[in-house]
């Protein structure tokens, strides 16, 4: 069942459409000018709107796009008795979901209703699905050591510069280039993530930039790379300190060049991606020691933002409790865990080696494994468990 606002000046065809949508299950609001369904639409909560084109005082275009100023998502069905291909095409490209001309075809107007509808519940799941991705993929957290990581991120962002990001395992640096790239301008197109130290050095490259059909014995097919993959977008090479001196030299040329080329093939292929690495190593002993090149590390190291460790913003931890509680209750589906005080002390005192990564799964195995408190006698006999 939807909420549809009718604004049409004939009462006739207000009271058809109130009748047919009714009997639909539909609820129904009408209003007889634009000037009266505007302020009707501003004061409720619309799921669908049918406005005529002409009307006294304010004509249905005007009406269009005043209702799009409001609320973009809201879908919005034209209807005219004098309509043409022209007065149709301008309807829909100032943002009308469909036009559909008088007398009204009622079958083609209840589909016309169920599709905007259907668009309405996937605007709403994609809403709520973005929230819970956010919500995965926040940054918790109010000590100095973070705040200055957040507003590292807000500065940099907006920017096209390159980022390495540096940290111990478990800190959060996916986070970072996570909200690098959502804060960016390039927010609307791909976040490629690659693992650099997860690949095989033979197969870096192949993943990197991608091979034509026939490069070597397993290419049974041409694949694009990610590279390729995060045209527009930002690519994250998670791990850079690991990936091998060839492939780092092809990742310069990229760099440089903005163009790759995939393996087996001669031919250059022109991307534009925004760079954002991480590695837990310290790149300038890998450069004394020979294992990286210190041409790509200045060309990624336009800036630099360091991950603090959690003992380093141990004052967080309370937050990052919360956050994880509710987080992984809502995971498991069930009511969230009260914690006592005593029991965030006794987390404080944790020497958290693993980091934040491990913070979350200690958080899920006390959830698992308390009643509905967690206390300070569950850290001691959970927290930290001792195999023999």
């Amino acid at each position: 069942m939807a909420k549809i606002l009718v604004i049409d000046d004939e009462r006739s065809i207000r009271n058809t459409l109130i009748d047919i949508l009714g009997y639909e299950n539909h609820e129904v609001e009408a209003c007889e000018d634009g000037i009266t369904g505007l302020e009707c639409f501003k004061n409720g909560s619309f799921d669908i709107v049918l406005c005529d084109i002409k009307m006294p005082q304010m004509d249905g275009i005007e009406v269009l796009e005043k209702l799009q100023e409001h609320s973009a998502e809201t879908p919005v069905v034209m209807i005219s008795g004098h309509g043409n291909i022209d007065t149709a095409v301008e309807a829909i490209k100032k943002g009308a979901f469909d036009f559909i001309e008088k007398p009204l075809d009622l079958n083609r107007l209840l589909i016309t209703i169920r599709n905007a509808t259907d668009k309405n519940h996937l605007i709403k799941e994609t809403r709520t699905l973005k929230r819970k991705v956010n919500k995965t993929y926040d940054i918790v957290g109010e000590s100095g050591a973070i705040t200055k990581v957040k507003d590292m991120i807000d500065r940099v962002a907006p920017t096209e510069a390159r980022v390495l990001v540096t940290g111990s395992n478990g800190t959060g640096k996916e986070l970072v280039a996570r909200w690098l790239h959502e804060k960016s301008n390039r927010a609307d197109m791909p976040f490629v993530e690659v693992n650099c130290a997860a690949i095989p050095s033979e197969l870096i490259e192949s993943e990197l930039f991608g091979h034509e059909k026939g490069a070597f014995t397993s290419a049974i097919k041409q694949r694009k790379g990610k590279f390729e993959q995060a045209d527009g977008g930002t690519l994250f090479l998670d791990e850079i300190g690991d990936m091998s001196l060839s492939a780092q030299a092809k990742v310069l040329r990229a760099l440089q060049e903005n163009k790759i080329s995939r393996v087996g093939s001669d031919k250059d292929i022109s991307v534009n991606v925004r760079i954002v690495a991480a590695t837990n190593k310290n790149l300038q002993k890998e450069i004394e020691n020979g294992n990286f090149r210190e041409d790509l590390y200045h060309r990624l190291s336009v800036i630099i933002i360091q991950v603090p460790s959690l003992n380093d913003r141990i004052e967080d931890v309370p937050l990052l409790a919360s956050h994880f509680i509710e987080l992984i209750c809502a995971e498991y589906g069930t009511q969230p865990k009260a914690i006592t005080d005593g029991a965030i002390n006794a987390l404080k005192g944790i020497n958290w080696t693993g980091n934040i990564r491990e913070f979350r799964n200690v958080i899920e195995r006390l959830i698992i494994l308390c009643d509905k408190e967690i206390t300070e006698e569950d850290i001691s006999a959970f927290a930290q468990p001792i195999f023999k």
